[in-house]
């Protein structure tokens, strides 16, 4: 079972942690002002929170303008549901007023009006993220906690607080998998059949395309994503989300396990799920979850051409013909072709051919006669692959290969 912190370590991680200790400083003048949910769950259990939510029981967006004025930052305000975001540098944490909620329909964006925290906690997802600890000087080092919440975090499980919990929120479904895998939770018993009575009953039609991409996006940025993705696939969740989005926590795995530097891990985990679609589906399903244009051509590049790659790379006779395939191609979809048998060749490419650059650039080529144009990159492409091949050592060499290349083209 988890270690939890008791209340007085609880107060002690809270002041101890620079950025809630910045927070609590910011909003010193506003009373009634809580840090609530994972934040709070992280703490208790040993962990460093990155994401800073805190619920005021008054005016949010006002508590947000003077936490901003007071840290030199600015707000960005939500209205609607009378919450807030302040950034100061590094420091970034939501502010939102204590509320309660009505789903007008299952799916739906809820209806707020205002409440107590009491109130404001029981509206929340799962019981393990429904404590809340006192930061400004009126409430500092306050608990309040809402039922079964300490008693589940200790016994390291995941509850919802209501049976229409994932009917009304379907997005909870996703959180379900992405908490329990993160915390290596186990999912309470009456949860699971609500869970999969939500999933059978197509509860994750409700909601729209694009609030599923963020979530998706962030089950796939988890540091275990391919758990995560496991819990989804036990769930039946995967299927409900698009016919064609089969979970391979397997296949994600290995592909993460070899992603490179710069490949975006989330991206990496949901192509490994992905490769069932056709290009217009995939693209069109990723439009909807309003991924941007690169990252979306990332990814089917990685879904739907990983394996074409992989045999390619598998048949490279030498290290120049492993940079010529995969130089300019995007790392996510170096990943997926490791995951399907090219490891070698791409940790070649990742731990060494990648760093490999020319002595000549295009300007030395201009300047040998050759035109502008398609012949220039020819010609370096060729110098690049001679020097890893060993024909093509030092700056002479390099132009002779690249000219004659560039002739030839």
């Amino acid at each position: 079972m988890p270690a939890v912190a008791d209340h007085t370590e609880l107060k002690d991680r809270a002041r101890a942690h620079p950025g809630i200790a910045r927070v609590a400083q910011a909003l010193a003048g506003v009373r009634g002002c809580w840090l609530v949910g994972g934040a709070v769950r992280d703490l208790m259990l040993g962990g460093h929170p990155l994401d800073l939510d805190v619920v005021v029981e008054g005016d949010a967006l006002a508590a947000a303008a003077r936490a901003a004025e007071q840290l030199g930052g600015a707000v960005t305000g939500h209205e609607r549901f009378g919450t807030a975001t302040v950034q100061a540098g590094q420091l970034s944490f939501d502010l939102a007023g204590a509320r309660r909620e009505r789903y007008p329909a299952p799916g739906a964006l809820p209806d707020v009006e205002p409440a107590s925290l009491a109130q404001d906690l029981k509206r929340r997802d799962f019981t393990v993220n429904t404590i809340a600890l006192g930061v400004s000087p009126d409430v500092e080092g306050h608990v309040l906690a809402g039922p079964d919440a300490e008693e589940d975090l200790r016994t390291g499980q995941l509850r919802v607080l209501l049976d229409r919990s994932f009917v009304d929120d379907p997005t909870r479904l996703l959180r379900l998998a992405r908490y329990g895998a993160r915390l290596s939770f186990e999912v309470e018993p009456a949860t699971a059949e609500l869970a999969h009575a939500a999933v059978a009953s197509g509860a994750l039609a409700t909601i729209s395309v694009a609030r599923v991409g963020t979530e998706l996006r962030l089950l796939g940025a988890e540091p275990d994503a391919p758990q995560a993705l496991a819990r989804l696939e036990a769930l039946g969740a995967d299927r409900a989300l698009h016919p064609q989005f089969q979970a391979r926590p397997g296949r994600a795995r290995e592909a993460l396990d070899a992603a490179g530097p710069d490949a975006r891990r989330d991206l990496v985990a949901i192509a490994a799920c992905a490769t069932e679609f056709d290009p217009e589906t995939l693209r069109g399903w990723l439009d909807a979850m309003e991924f941007e244009r690169g990252p979306r051509e990332a990814l089917v590049a990685a879904a739907l051409d990983g394996a074409r790659l992989a045999h390619a790379l598998m048949a490279a006779g030498s290290h120049g013909q492993v940079a010529a395939l995969a130089g300019g191609r995007p790392a996510e979809q170096l990943a997926l072709a490791a995951a399907q048998g090219a490891r070698e060749p791409v940790d070649l490419w990742n731990r060494e051919l990648r760093h490999v650059e020319l002595e000549i650039s295009g300007d030395d080529l201009l300047a040998a006669g050759v035109p502008a144009g398609p012949r220039i990159g020819a010609g370096l492409a060729a110098a690049l692959e001679g020097k890893l091949d060993g024909r093509a050592q030092g700056r002479e060499a390099e132009l002779r290969v690249a000219v004659e290349a560039a002739g030839r083209s």
